[in-house]
C-alpha cells in the first residue's frame, strides 16, 4: 500500500520526533508526495508563546500541515470528519489527554475507516501487566486492543517502546537522583527495565510507516502491520548496571537504596491519586516492562538504537555536580 496521506495526533516530545522522522524519511518521495499533518489543539496553533511558536515553525518548515483539533473534547463525529481524510494516523498524545481519551480515539479511527493506525501504545506490554495492575490507565490501553482485535477493516500495529530513556533519568521519577547521589531499585536489583529514547522511536515509525529506506519493495511495511505489536529497544539494563552506569558517567559515588512494591502499595492507599506510586508497583513488580534487545524489531531490521548510557553522556550535564 502506498501512504499518502498522514496525521499524527499531537507534537509533543514524541509527536514531533515522529513528524520530523517522517518528513525526513527518504522513502517519502521516492513514488508519490507523501503528504504529513499534525493534528493540535486550536489554543496551541494561536499560541503566542515563544517556545510554541518556534517549534510549530519547526514543523513547517518540514513541510507539514497543521490541522486544528481536540482530541479530548471533540466528539466522535468530528473526530470521525477529520480522520476520513487520511490513510494513516500515528496517536502521539499520551495519558495527559484524560481518561477514555485512548479508547475515544480508537473508536474514531475505526468508525472513519482508516486503512492502518499506530495507537498512542508507545510503552510498556500491557497484555502480558494484565488488567487491575498498580497503574489504572493501563485498563485503558487493553480496552483499545480488545477494540483493534475485535475487527477487521482497520490494520494496526502497537509499537512497545519500553520506557522513555529520559524518564528513566527524570529526579521526578525518582529512581536516578543526582542531588543527593541515590540511585533506587524498584522492586529489586535484579528488575530489569527497557528504555528508548524518543528520538529512536520516532526513527523506528517513520521505518514502520514509509518502509525500509534500504528496500524498494514494502515488505517491511506489510510485516509491520500485523494487527499486533512490536518491540523495540535502545537498551535493557537491571537497576544494577543502571547504578553503575550513573557512576561511570558521572565519576561520583552513589548511594544504593530499594524501593519494595510493598512500600509503593502502602503510599498509594495514602494517596490515591499519586501517579508516581503507580508506576513504582508496576515497575517494581517487573513483568512487562523488559525484552532482550536482540530479539527486538529494530535489531531485527539492522537499525541499532542509543543505549541508556550513550543517552546520558550525551544528554545530561551532571559531571560537575
Amino acid at each position: 500500500m502506498t501512504t499518502r496521506n498522514i496525521l499524527v495526533l499531537g507534537a509533543g516530545e514524541l509527536g514531533t520526533q515522529v513528524l520530523v522522522s517522517l518528513a525526513q524519511h527518504p522513502n517519502r518521495n521516492i513514488t508519490t508526495s507523501t503528504l504529513i499533518s499534525a493534528l493540535l489543539r486550536p489554543t496551541t496553533l494561536t499560541s503566542t508563546n515563544p517556545q510554541k511558536t518556534k517549534e510549530l515553525d519547526l514543523l513547517r518548515e518540514h513541510g507539514i500541515t497543521l490541522i486544528p483539533g481536540d482530541i479530548t473534547n471533540d466528539p466522535i463525529p468530528t473526530l470521525v470528519s477529520i480522520f476520513s481524510n487520511y490513510d494513516t494516523i500515528i496517536s502521539c498524545t499520551g495519558f495527559t489527554a484524560g481518561p477514555g481519551t485512548q479508547l475515544k480515539v480508537a473508536q474514531a479511527v475505526l468508525a472513519a475507516k482508516v486503512q492502518r493506525y499506530i495507537p498512542w501504545q508507545f510503552g510498556v506490554d500491557y497484555d502480558v501487566i494484565g488488567r487491575g495492575s498498580g497503574q489504572d490507565l493501563f485498563d485503558e490501553q487493553l480496552d483499545v486492543r480488545d477494540l483493534l482485535r475485535s475487527q477487521e477493516t482497520t490494520k494496526w500495529v502497537i509499537i512497545s517502546t519500553g520506557m522513555f530513556t529520559s524518564f528513566l533519568f527524570e529526579e521526578s521519577f525518582g529512581v536516578v537522583d543526582f542531588a543527593n547521589g541515590v540511585v533506587t531499585a524498584l522492586g529489586s536489583w535484579g528488575n530489569r527495565v527497557t528504555v528508548t529514547s524518543p528520538e529512536d522511536i520516532g526513527r523506528v515509525t517513520a521505518e514502520v510507516v514509509l518502509g525500509s529506506h534500504s528496500h524498494s519493495e514494502d515488505e517491511e511495511e506489510q510485516d509491520a502491520f500485523g494487527d499486533k505489536p512490536i518491540f523495540i529497544a535502545g537498551d535493557t539494563l537491571s537497576y544494577a548496571q543502571l547504578a553503575e552506569l550513573v557512576e561511570r558517567v558521572t565519576g561520583r559515588q552513589f548511594e544504593r537504596r530499594l524501593r519494595t512494591v510493598q512500600a509503593a502499595r502502602e503510599d498509594l492507599a495514602k494517596d490515591p491519586g499519586n501517579a508516581l506510586f503507580k508506576y513504582e508497583i508496576v515497575f517494581g513488580e517487573g513483568r512487562g516492562v523488559a525484552w532482550d534487545v536482540n530479539e527486538t524489531w529494530n535489531y531485527q531490521q539492522g537499525m541499532k538504537a542509543q543505549t541508556a548510557e550513550e543517552w546520558a553522556r550525551e544528554h545530561l550535564d551532571i559531571r560537575a555536580k
